[in-house]
């Protein structure tokens, strides 16, 4: 590593959460070319990398943050934090207190208890969560469900053949011909495409058509990927995705336990059909406990854990770690996965699951402790820049180094949709 090993002041350390996840792709791909490929990383890129979005420019112009109706909100007994980037999301988020579009909210949510109001907005299919103390989440059936096992969970059997890809010493990039199927959105899984796509991948994106992504998302994420659009529920839609999954050596889903299921998309389906495929699942509370099938997102995993609570103002307004790190972490570490699982399937046919979640990935950022004084000041970040459809980019390079050079992505992001799902 070079660089740095403390920079962000706070209560946990964040900066060895996202030292180890980066390192393990760096760790995974010098395992997969047997120690041909010299792969490390930089500490201030690192730091770029997991504040990718605040970094990114699009025609000279950052994109703005949260939406108006994602933040924190003092309740009756307390404070609740609310997602409400998406709009469907805001939608029934206003619905579910009685609120509007024009204001209210503040108002609606000061007469409920925490609780309350985290349910009624649950129940809507909005996406908010009570801020509680580390102890009340440890306490909880869904904090005990999400500390259980370990950060990454594999499941794996033996293939009975192989397919061909493998590593070939003397590629520009070692994952080049592995293609993988991005069934994800927001951060975590399509920073973890991201990541096997600079390194070659070939990745194709596929998102449904009635819930677009929001443009400085993609854009920030998609740098050399392929960009579809499906509906599922289409007879013709379903067909296509039956062949990308015929000709696929990855899977990657990022949906709320279940989501899938009714598309035959759900792990036991798929290994029954594609045995050789190797599937990447993550989500935001674990696989099993009350909350496995609820919405989440980072800054709302934040909330419910503890660390909000943990980052409290002078104030003694709860707070949020300097970077999406739960989300950049859990891309890092499911990347490191999946090129892990490949060599495993290419030298010893073993193929399976591999599952993710943002809650487990919260337990290992606690367990790591207080971090010490930082050690000093990052360095500027390196940036690129490139043409696309939507205008000049400037963007934050990776944090990987090849041959002691920053490695950079292969391609702009494509235009959201524009790209036939088929595989090249």
């Amino acid at each position: 590593m070079q660089g740095p090993r403390r920079w962000w002041n706070g209560p946990l350390d964040v900066e060895q959460l996202a030292l180890g996840s980066v390192g393990l792709v760096a760790a995974a791909l010098r395992s997969l070319s047997a120690g041909r490929l010299d792969v490390g990383i930089q500490s201030d890129q690192v730091a770029a990398a997991f504040g990718s979005s605040s970094l990114l420019r699009i025609n000279g112009e950052q994109s703005r943050g949260f939406a108006e109706h994602s933040g924190f909100y003092r309740t009756g007994d307390g404070w609740i934090r609310t997602h409400a980037n998406y709009p469907h999301h805001e939608q029934r988020l206003l619905q579910s207190v009685g609120a509007s579009a024009g204001g209210g909210l503040r108002e609606s949510l000061a007469g409920l208890s925490s609780i309350q109001a985290q349910e009624l907005i649950v129940a809507s299919g909005g996406v908010a969560a009570a801020v509680q103390t580390r102890a009340d989440w440890a306490g909880s059936a869904a904090g005990q469900a999400a500390k259980r096992g370990a950060w990454a969970q594999f499941t794996l059997h033996e293939a009975n053949r192989s397919k061909t890809w493998g590593y070939a010493p003397g590629a520009n990039r070692p994952l080049e011909g592995l293609r993988v199927l991005d069934l994800t959105r927001v951060i975590a899984g399509p920073t973890a495409s991201r990541t096997l796509a600079a390194f070659g991948a070939e990745v194709l994106r596929v998102d449904a058509p009635q819930l677009p992504e929001l443009q400085a998302q993609h854009v920030d994420t998609g740098f050399g990927k392929r960009s579809s659009l499906l509906d599922m529920s289409s007879p013709v839609d379903g067909e296509r995705m039956a062949r990308l999954l015929e000709g696929a050596d990855v899977l990657i889903t990022g949906y709320r336990q279940g989501a899938l299921s009714r598309f035959g998309l759900d792990p036991q389906s798929l290994q029954e059909k594609y045995p050789e495929l190797i599937i990447a699942e993550l989500d935001a509370w674990g696989y099993e406990g009350p909350w496995a099938s609820r919405r989440g997102f980072d800054s709302i995993v934040q909330a419910a854990c503890g660390i909000s609570d943990a980052y409290r103002t002078e104030r003694g307004e709860p707070g949020a770690l300097p970077v999406q790190a739960l989300d950049h972490a859990t891309g890092y570490g499911l990347a490191a996965a999946v090129i892990a699982m490949v060599q495993a399937r290419s030298e010893r046919r073993g193929v399976g699951l591999v599952r993710f979640s943002l809650a487990r990935t919260a337990e290992a950022l606690f367990a790591l402790g207080a971090p010490e004084i930082p050690d000093k000041e990052l360095e500027d970040p390196r940036t690129g820049r490139m043409a696309s459809s939507y205008g000049e980019l400037e963007y934050a390079l990776t944090p990987f180094l090849i041959d002691g050079h920053l490695l950079d992505y292969r391609a702009a992001s494509p235009a959201y949709g524009q790209d036939e799902p088929i595989w090249l």
